[in-house]
């Protein structure tokens, strides 16, 4: 098996975030286990800039839950800090709209990587977008 970069590790946590289902979800988290990839995935909803804080509030606590980063600021930061950029990255599309879609988030080694999946929009005018950051966070 060839070494794991952060280019596998982005890959991971966007097929993640693509999960159609829960049982989709449980057996993608399976299959990149067997890789040595940490994963998990969680769902989000809502108005765009109300829901940012939730996002990324959601993002970070289910990241400690699944031990993918320590419960401590710099595991915290580094998780908060990629939801951040990966938001950034789709903002433009979002601001005063309304969200819909699913965080995957990925590990390994001291690569962490973080993909936003999701549906903006407002009745059935919907676009969709994807946002994608990376993080270093050390052993």
């Amino acid at each position: 098996m060839s070494e794991i970069t952060s280019i596998d590790v982005g890959r991971a946590a966007l097929r993640m975030a693509i999960s159609e289902t829960r049982q989709d979800e449980h057996d993608t988290r399976q299959l990149l286990a067997k890789r040595n990839l940490q994963t998990v995935a969680v769902d989000f909803g809502g108005e765009f800039i109300p829901s940012v804080k939730k996002i990324i509030e959601r993002a970070v606590v289910a990241a400690q839950r699944q031990n993918l980063v320590p419960s401590n600021h710099v595991g915290e930061g580094a998780v908060a800090g990629a939801v951040h950029a990966a938001l950034e990255q789709v903002s433009a599309k979002a601001v005063g709209l309304n969200v819909g879609g699913k965080i995957g988030i990925a590990r390994h080694g001291e690569h962490l990587c973080v993909a936003i999946y999701f549906g903006v929009g407002v009745l059935n005018l919907n676009e969709v977008a994807i946002g994608l950051a990376h993080r270093s966070l050390s052993l």
